[in-house]
Order: structure tokens, then C-alpha cells, then sequence
């Protein structure tokens, strides 16, 4: 998206988003969702043992729905090292939070990485606001699902 087109509002949203994930994934973290436990490892988040531990108990939501329904794509490599876009593969989850934690990154990463072009709905900055309106929300749905609230929220 050019830097024209981004409005105040896009960029409260893009904060407010960027806000929100991070602490999501301390409170990840803080919860003991971790990639790798041994002592000395760097401390990261593990959004598939997330996904794992509470996807059983996660009923798809409005703005779970939402993500999944504006598809936001993936950037890839194509042929002679062109850049492109391509649909998030979500094949493979057997579970709508494997869907809507795969629709929640790949928001974070398009917004946080960009391009300078890029896939249908890039340049349009209401659409982008769609994506970052539903996933805020779904940060904090997820979030009192599993219980992630005073994490989330640093209330202790």
C-alpha cells in the first residue's frame, strides 16, 4: 500500500493490532506456551501447542468467520525469484482455530513485512481495516478462551 493511502484510522488500527499481538504472545509465553523448553532457549511462543491445547473448546467466532472469509494471502517466491502472491493454504488444519491462528498471522506478517505490491484487496485500505478490525477481535476471543485475559491484559 502506498504511504498516501494510509489514512489516520489504518494506522490507529495497524497499532492497535500490533499492540494487541504482541501481547498475545506474551501472554503465550507467560502461560507457558513455548516452542522450546529447556533452560537457556530463547523464549517464543508456541501458537501450536496453542492451537493444540484449546482447539477442542473453540467455536468458530464473527470475527474468526471474518478472517477466513477475507483470505488474506501469502507472499512466495515464484518463478525467476518474482515475487507473488498465493492463498493461505489452511488444507491441512484439521480445526477452525488451526484456520483462524494460520488467518491471524498471516495478517500480522503482510502488515508488519508488506510489499510494494501486492495481492487482490492490498491497495484498497478499507479492506485492510476489515482484516485488522476482525483480527483485534479475535486476539481478545481467543484470549478468554483460554483464560489469557490478565495476560493479555497485565492485570496481576
Amino acid at each position: 500500500m502506498q504511504h498516501d493511502n494510509v489514512t489516520g484510522s489504518l494506522t490507529q488500527k495497524a497499532f492497535q493490532f500490533f499492540f494487541w499481538f504482541a501481547r498475545f504472545e506474551a501472554a503465550l509465553k507467560e502461560s507457558g506456551f513455548l516452542k522450546n523448553e529447556t533452560e537457556g532457549a530463547a523464549a517464543e511462543p508456541s501458537w501450536q501447542h496453542f492451537v493444540d491445547s484449546h482447539a477442542g473448546r473453540y467455536a468458530l467466532t464473527e470475527s474468526g468467520k471474518k478472517l477466513i472469509g477475507l483470505s488474506p494471502e501469502r507472499q512466495v517466491v515464484g518463478n525467476g525469484k518474482e515475487l507473488s502472491w498465493r492463498p493461505v493454504g489452511i488444507n491441512d488444519c484439521r480445526t477452525d482455530l488451526c484456520k483462524v491462528v494460520r488467518m491471524l498471522k498471516t495478517v500480522r506478517n503482510n502488515v508488519f513485512h508488506g510489499g510494494k505490491s501486492g495481492g487482490a484487496g492490498w491497495d484498497q485500505p478499507s479492506r485492510t481495516e476489515e482484516l485488522l478490525d476482525a483480527a483485534t477481535s479475535e486476539l481478545h476471543a481467543l484470549a478468554k478462551l483460554a483464560g489469557l485475559e490478565a495476560d493479555l491484559w497485565q492485570i496481576y
